[in-house]
């Protein structure tokens, strides 16, 4: 299939040992499919270089393997969001998650998600072309009326 990537459970195990501990080759291509939600995958994405694509969608993988598989034998935690405030006794942990467009909230809960997040912002910002300089009508008069 040209123009996509294909995940490989070796490469992405072998960059993430301390995931790939707890997260099993099926389980893997499931996140990895999902990944291709958050980065495209198609002949068509702005990422050409396939090498790079595969970097960031292994990226994008591990991040959603840290939030959603058991880590150490552990259930995934519940919480959503970034820990906005703790205390010792008695225990409490407050999250917050306030998402405006164009956010990385999202991706800053683990450090695989904020280093795609980092990595991808040459593909997020824009790219003015300007579009072709009128030529002036060598008789007079208004543009194309003779």
């Amino acid at each position: 299939m040209d123009g996509v990537v294909i995940f490989q459970y070796n490469a992405w195990s072998a960059r993430y040992p301390e995931l790939a501990a707890s997260v099993s080759q099926p389980q893997a291509q499931g996140y990895f499919n999902e990944a291709t939600l958050y980065c495209d995958n198609t002949p068509c994405s702005v990422i050409r270089d396939l090498c790079m694509r595969a970097v960031l969608l292994n990226m994008v993988t591990a991040h959603i393997a840290a939030l959603n598989a058991p880590l150490n034998g552990e259930a995934s935690s519940p919480l959503v969001g970034r820990i906005s405030n703790a205390t010792e006794g008695s225990v409490s942990v407050g999250t917050q998650l306030d998402m405006p467009a164009g956010s990385a909230q999202w991706y800053s809960q683990t450090k695989y998600g904020l280093a795609y997040w980092q990595a991808t912002a040459q593909f997020r910002s824009m790219r003015y072309v300007p579009g072709p300089v009128p030529i002036a009508n060598p008789w007079g008069g208004r543009f194309g009326r003779f």
